[in-house]
């Protein structure tokens, strides 16, 4: 089967669910640009920023994507076929994760520019919104805790960590001069694109060059070092203004990733044509794992990003409401963003696809598995491909960074709420307690499910998806009650809020079983991954249960005041 003609059926549906379902979503949420939004009448210079569409777009992309639409999409085709994980990253991209992602930003921008859970607060009760700030707060830790071990796995691998590391703080040192740039001097944004974008090609030039790399320290291994200065660097870039880091950065993260998306399809087309690239990889293995677990619910809570994920409505209503310039701007930045994401997804999805049985023996890891197919792609290019690893390893660690400190200031915006605190110092003190779960877990011996070693993210990630897609469980559910008070359309957010909340549900208590099961038997070991996910789960039911009470209030106002006066 021709590669570019498979890959070209599963981007099709994403052109057109955007074209079209993305017309009706309009429509639904009656867009328009009669009101200034909070980004203009909030305006600080600090959180509350108007931002131009295609540069938010960009920002936002890259806070979204990170390593998810790779990783996900990769470790369910490699247990389950890519073909059961690609429909679901196109359907659950138009009808599930767009919705979530656009309806979010929409229902933000209306609220001054409030997170989510001020969302709640407004449309629950307030033992549902300090709830469900908490179920937040833990959910990140996850997010916090999968993207840096993933990250710091990348620099201290042996080949090509120490080449990515240094572009990477290269890379970063380039967005903080942009930023810089920027803020004083407002030049054109195309002559900073024509400038900047090619000094990113140097610095993975110059990487390879001068690699960057660290020994064991005082007994702590190299990778487990990274992760600590990527918690240095999460706390630093959670507490700066936004123009210092996390716009600049996002900016061109989000051409970094539009470029490897475009320069990647450009050598599927090329390679198909001359080099007879192919589908290698089997379309279905197995509807189970090679851990057991079962294709439902592990397929839709193992790719998350890519189809939906509930940590988008935290950068939606979190970060980039506050920048969205007009309110017609929220289908593309909204919306399209996230089908660009799944994009992303199909893309990587396309490197595994490329490989037969033995090939796929030579990559242990999901992200070299992604830079050897970008690496492929771009040699039929003419690119060395060397430098092609390179640059693709550099475009996955640019993902994370940028979900890395979207997710610790978002952190630490909840935990400020949550205590009340409003002080000088509040933000330094939230941002370091935010990072102290994901350290704690970073130092633990994680041990798989069945009680075999697994790299440690691989245990994280079960966890971070199931929290994650509960998340947008209850978030679609919130905003299901919110347009439905709004005398709005609201069954295509029910619909999908409905499903994301039974799949999440079953995967938490699939995760949670082995561990009730050594308890009853008296074997119960303290797992910390598995009491915050007990935890999750003991929330979750308890939102739920609130949240339905307050939904049936809403929706059957007659019927609960007829009870009252008999």
């Amino acid at each position: 089967m021709n590669l570019f003609l498979t890959i070209m059926a599963l981007l099709f549906p994403l052109l057109a669910g955007y074209g079209i379902y993305g017309f009706f979503l309009k429509k639904f949420l009656s867009l328009n640009d009669v009101q200034k939004t909070p980004a203009h009448v909030l305006r600080d210079d600090v959180d509350f920023e108007p931002a131009g569409k295609f540069y938010l777009f960009g920002q936002h992309v890259s806070a979204i994507a990170a390593a998810g639409p790779i990783v996900g999409p990769i470790l369910a085709g490699m247990w389950f076929g890519w073909l059961p994980a690609a429909l679901w990253i196109v359907l659950g991209g138009i009808f599930i994760g767009g919705v979530h992602d656009l309806t979010t930003l929409v229902a933000s921008v209306r609220h001054q520019g409030k997170s989510i859970a001020e969302i709640v607060k407004e449309n629950m009760s307030r033992k549902t919104f300090v709830l469900f700030l908490i179920f937040l707060w833990i959910s990140l830790m996850y997010v916090i805790t999968a993207f840096t071990d993933i990250t710091a796995g990348t620099f201290a691998e042996p080949v090509n960590g120490g080449k990515v590391a240094s572009s990477s703080m290269m890379y970063l040192g380039l967005a903080v001069l942009m930023g810089f740039i920027v803020q004083k001097f407002k030049p054109d944004l195309k002559l900073l694109t024509v400038i900047f974008i090619p000094l990113v090609m140097v610095c993975i030039y110059l990487g390879g060059i001068f690699p960057l790399k660290l020994s064991a320290f005082f007994g702590m291994k190299a990778s487990l070092l990274w992760s600590m200065l990527l918690m240095g660097y999460c706390f630093i870039a959670s507490v700066v203004p936004v123009w210092v880091l996390l716009q600049p950065r996002g900016y061109l993260g989000g051409f970094f990733l539009t470029v490897t998306v475009l320069v990647s399809f450009a050598g599927i087309a090329l390679g198909s044509w001359n080099n007879g690239l192919r589908v290698e990889f089997p379309a279905f293995i197995s509807w189970h794992n090679p851990s057991g677990l079962s294709l439902f619910p592990l397929l839709f809570t193992t790719i998350a990003c890519g189809a939906c994920s509930g940590f988008h409505a935290l950068v939606s209503s979190g970060t980039t409401s506050k920048q969205l310039d007009k309110e017609t701007d929220a289908k593309l930045v909204g919306y399209g963003s996230m089908l660009f994401e799944s994009a992303v997804a199909i893309i990587a999805l396309g490197t595994l696809m490329m490989l037969g049985p033995t090939e796929l023996q030579n990559f242990k890891e999901p992200n070299m598995i992604y830079a050897n197919g970008i690496a492929t792609f771009l040699n039929t290019l003419g690119i060395n491909k060397d430098f092609a690893v390179s640059f693709a390893l550099l475009a996955f660690a640019t993902f994370i960074y940028d979900t890395l400190d979207v997710a610790t200031r978002l952190g630490r915006y909840i935990l400020e709420e949550l205590l009340n605190w409003r002080n000088p110092w509040s933000p330094y003190v939230a941002a370091f307690l935010t990072l102290l779960l994901p350290c704690f877990f970073l130092v633990q011996k994680a041990a798989a499910l069945q009680g075999s070693s697994l790299a440690d993210w691989r245990m994280f990630w079960t966890v971070f998806g199931s929290s994650n897609q509960l998340l947008a469980g209850f978030v679609l559910f919130t905003l299901s009650l919110w347009l439905y008070r709004q005398k709005m359309k609201f069954s295509y957010v029910l619909i999908p809020a409905v499903f994301m909340l039974v799949t999440s549900m079953v995967s938490l208590a699939i995760i949670i079983k082995p561990s009730l099961r050594n308890m009853l038997s008296g074997k119960f070991v303290l797992n910390p991954l598995d009491i915050t996910a007990v935890i999750l789960m003991g929330l979750s039911i308890w939102l739920l249960t609130d949240g339905l009470r307050t939904f049936t209030k809403n929706a059957f106002p007659l019927k609960e005041k007829n009870k009252n006066i008999s």
